[in-house]
């Protein structure tokens, strides 16, 4: 249960009764410190001005009419006419019930919001290149947030929308085939393939240095988009041996992307004319200086000038924006979706409030689709500039991981030399892929982020190793006591009790709120919360000590389950694994 939308809508209902217009809401947010409650009614005011009513006047009022009483023990009128609003203790432990049986566990979501079909683009790497790490932020951001919609019960669509067209593949088909003939077949380049970055490389210094490599280039790029099949049999090699790598950096990664989720840029090659025709039949598209491009008033500059969305180029190729549009009539007509979600950095923005207009104003989707970009920050060093290897080159992904987890074992080992090395392995790969995971995910998408190793791997603070830690701690307890879960009823007496509960209770609010602005960062800060909370607990409530009530050692292990199975399943949204012991 969404707690405060509970609250918000029966103290809503209660404002209209009194005369509040429609638009007028009740504001419930939890409260900021215990003394005021545990939730705060803040939209008393807003209405009395529009009823021009005192606050407070309007707010008694609304007391006397609303009734919590099946919830709330105390409801108060604060400062200028704030409600504050204190929860029973008796109805807080009954909602949390739930969370501790199998059925109604915190792993799974019954959401009380329809279910809608979404379609979540993300990753999205160029096949010419190995994933490097910009392309972490799209891959692992994109993840979470699909992952707590499909917790929410919605259809999930994800969509990999990979680069694997255009002049590069020419470039890279022209040296595959010379490769190739060297070393008697497509089996022979698969060891110079291994390294995609160099591969590219090569291409790429032959295409600018020897002008009949250049045109055999061109000539395979022509004959790739006219359906040659040797061509296209070719661009397949190379395709699979591309995905091959990212499908390896997904699967450490530990992201829930598949080889089945990839609908690439040549998907939607056979409606690019088509597109440019429908424009054009539209009355939308001009030409200008050979070129295919669409001009809107939305976006024009100061100077009067329109920033125009080309949509084909003066020698007849296609751009980014022909290919978007193809892509959004195919989510709208076929996939027939409510939402999409395009997880981009922010640098497209421009880009993507343009196609979206575009294909809206041409009928390419539905009126009530959302069309929602959710753009990111850059990487960057300690230097504050984007994120680089020491002598200045891109850093692959593959190796970011490699290094994460390498920390991670030197830290494992240090901390518990006597370790079996696997099981220090198997560790420092979960502490390691988690760190590099939550230290992005821990940030607002849109800010720019420092990559820092030191504070990544620390146990101490808002970390993945501090989280994992606080969920290894609480499962030593229930081995110390001998017990594999704690299922008693939970009463709750200490304020330390009554604190950790509510936080408890308030995971779907977090979990709607990812699930609406697309923003990890808001779960990540509410886990953390929740960890202190637990310790905080923990300290004031002893658990297993002796001369503990049975019945409150039972009701105390009951919270500390519920805990652990929230900090879990909340981990577990993020794409981060938890251990039994570290």
């Amino acid at each position: 249960m969404n707690i405060r939308q509970l609250l918000d809508d029966r103290i809503t209902a209660a404002l209209h009764a009194l005369g509040a217009p429609a638009n007028v809401t009740a504001i419930v947010k939890p409260s900021a410190r215990p003394e005021f409650g545990d939730y705060q009614a803040n939209g008393v005011m807003a209405a009395a001005k529009q009823l021009k009513l005192n606050p407070r006047e309007l707010a008694t009022r609304l007391l006397e009419t609303l009734d919590l009483s099946d919830l709330a023990e105390k409801l108060e009128v604060a400062g200028p006419g704030f409600i504050n609003i204190h929860l029973k203790n008796a109805w807080l432990a009954e909602m949390l019930v739930p969370f501790g049986s199998a059925q109604g566990s915190v792993a799974r979501r019954l959401s009380e919001v329809e279910a809608q079909t979404i379609v979540i683009d993300y990753s999205g790497p160029n096949l010419a290149k190995e994933m490097h790490v910009g392309h972490l932020r799209s891959t692992i951001i994109g993840d979470a947030v699909a992952r707590v919609l499909e917790f929410q019960g919605h259809k999930v669509i994800r969509q990999n929308h990979v680069g694997d067209w255009g002049t590069q593949f020419g470039m890279l088909i022209a040296h595959m085939v010379s490769m190739a003939e060297q070393h008697g077949g497509v089996s022979g380049v698969a060891p110079q393939l291994a390294d995609l970055e160099t591969f590219y490389r090569e291409a790429k210094k032959r295409f600018d240095d020897e002008p009949q490599f250049a045109n055999t280039a061109r000539d395979y790029v022509v004959k790739l988009q006219s359906g040659d099949a040797e061509c296209l049999a070719w661009w397949q090699q190379f395709i699979d041996i591309s995905l091959h790598h990212c499908e390896a950096v997904y699967e450490r990664l530990g992201v829930s992307l598949t080889r089945a989720d990839v609908k690439p840029e040549s998907a939607y090659n056979a409606d690019l004319a088509q597109v440019v025709s429908d424009l054009q039949t539209s009355g939308l598209l001009v030409e200008d200086q050979g070129a295919q491009c669409v001009f809107l008033e939305e976006f024009k500059n100061k100077d009067g000038s329109i920033t125009p969305i080309i949509v084909q180029k003066t020698g007849g190729g296609y751009l980014y924006a022909t290919t978007d549009l193809a892509a959004l009539r195919y989510r709208s007509s076929v996939l027939n979706i409510d939402r999409a979600l395009y997880f981009t950095d922010a640098r497209q923005s421009l880009h993507f409030q343009q196609v979206f207009t575009l294909a809206r104003k041409a009928g390419f989707v539905r009126t009530d689709i959302a069309l929602e970009h959710m753009p990111f920050g850059n990487m960057l060093g300690e230097d504050g500039k984007p994120f680089k290897t020491r002598t200045g080159g891109t850093v692959k992904l593959v190796e970011l991981l490699t290094e994460a987890e390498e920390r991670a074992f030197a830290l494992v080992t240090e901390k518990n030399p006597t370790l079996d090395e696997t099981e220090r392995r198997a560790i420092a790969h979960t502490v390691g892929i988690g760190a590099v995971k939550y230290a992005d995910l821990s940030k607002n998408r849109n800010s720019d982020y420092i990559f820092n190793w030191e504070t990544m791997l620390s146990f101490e603070g808002n970390t993945a190793p501090y989280l994992q830690y606080a969920y290894a701690r609480i499962k030593s307890i229930f081995r110390r006591a001998q017990l594999e879960t704690g299922n008693a009823s939970i009463v709750l007496q200490a304020s330390a009790e009554r604190v950790l509960a509510v936080k408890l209770l308030q995971f779907t609010e977090v979990t709607d709120s990812v699930a609406k602005e697309g923003l990890p960062n808001h779960l990540c800060a509410y886990l953390y919360e929740l960890a202190g909370n637990f310790m905080s607990f923990y300290e004031a409530c002893p658990i297993l000590k002796e001369g503990v009530d049975a019945e409150v050692r039972d009701s105390r292990l009951h919270l500390a389950q519920v805990t652990a199975q929230t900090l879990q399943t909340g981990l577990a949204l993020l794409g981060i694994e938890v251990m039994e012991r570290m």
